[in-house]
């Protein structure tokens, strides 16, 4: 017997009391427009609130009022007992308590009840890097494909994607910036004299992030003979454009990278490995923690953390590689 879909959250939010539906509007508005949280962000926020409140309402709630913390655990129970993995369930937990602070600050809760719900602890797995040698021969491999970039039409349009996909690497590890900061990237956005790009991160937030000489010499490249070919619209502001002269997407992005990881023989790598391994390979080299967390735009100091033990991992393993007495 086929399961039944599983109702869209369109669809949930259009069966809850009004109460509800009008906080869900109001906390998505703030999501956007007060704290700037990025579209997708706010949708993911949106749809754990309605399906909280689907939960409520089918237990009798019609305001945000009548949200309890029981209410909020049961509401979590009813999703692991769904088969929900303890990181979707760490979410969802997260969202509820971001809803009920902000609903008790807008006077729609009496008290703040998410104070009271506590998240699933949720190992984090070590971000796989590449050693230093493996980014070196992936950033620097070379930019004349004989098969030629996916949508290339002719060789000069084939070189000029060529001279992309390179800038398109050497940035990722260069700056350790996320795909979609890169994407983002305008002209305007680069300052060649200091050898620096502005980056808008999340939360709208922005940083300055350097990058080496490679990487300058890449974005020359560029300039000079990939991006006029590419560009046709001379108003085009955006840094990095696509076969058709628009701004270039994260997915094809992710594509460039998997691809020339492919062609030099490295295994499966995403532009997020190389932000892992620009983070590491600072640290390895006796950077301090603070500059790598300005470096990466990381709120909190925590999500830095990781990569220290990232370097631990690799000296331990490279200890019992060659120490006699290991």
């Amino acid at each position: 017997m086929a399961t039944p879909a599983r109702p869209s959250t369109q669809d949930l939010r259009a069966g809850l009391p009004p109460a509800l539906r009008d906080a869900v509007d109001a906390f998505a508005r703030h999501l956007s427009a007060e704290r700037n949280r990025a579209a997708h962000t706010v949708r993911a926020y949106v749809g754990d609130i309605v399906d909280l409140f689907a939960h409520a309402a089918r237990g009798g709630a019609t305001t945000p009022a009548d949200l309890t913390v029981t209410t909020l655990r049961g509401w979590l129970a009813r999703q692991r007992a769904l088969g929900a993995a303890r990181s979707t369930l760490a979410r969802r937990a997260a969202a509820a308590r971001v809803f009920t602070a902000w609903a008790w600050r807008d006077g729609r809760l009496p008290t703040d009840v998410g104070t009271g719900l506590r998240s699933p602890q949720v190992r984090r797995p070590l971000p796989r890097v590449l050693r230093a040698d493996q980014a070196a021969t992936l950033v620097a491999a070379p930019t004349d494909d004989p098969g030629g970039p996916a949508g290339a039409t002719d060789a000069r349009t084939a070189r000029a994607l060529a001279l992309r996909d390179r800038l398109v690497l050497e940035l990722l590890y260069a700056s350790g910036v996320r795909v979609s900061e890169l994407c983002g990237l305008d002209l305007a956005d680069v300052d060649r004299e200091r050898r620096v790009i502005r980056v808008l991160g999340k939360g709208r937030t922005e940083r300055s992030v350097p990058f080496g000489r490679p990487a300058e010499r890449a974005l020359d490249d560029w300039l000079a003979a990939g991006r006029p070919v590419l560009a046709h619209d001379p108003a085009e502001p955006a840094l990095l454009v696509g076969a058709r002269g628009r701004r270039l997407n994260p997915t094809v992005v992710r594509r460039i990278v998997r691809s020339r990881a492919r062609a030099v023989g490295l295994p499966p790598v995403s532009p997020h490995t190389l932000r892992h391994s620009a983070a590491t390979h600072m640290l390895d080299g006796g950077a301090d923690l603070r500059s790598v967390q300005e470096l990466l735009g990381h709120a909190s100091l925590a999500s830095t953390q990781i990569y220290t033990h990232v370097s631990i991992e690799r000296l331990r393993a490279a200890y019992e590689q060659a120490h006699p007495r290991a």
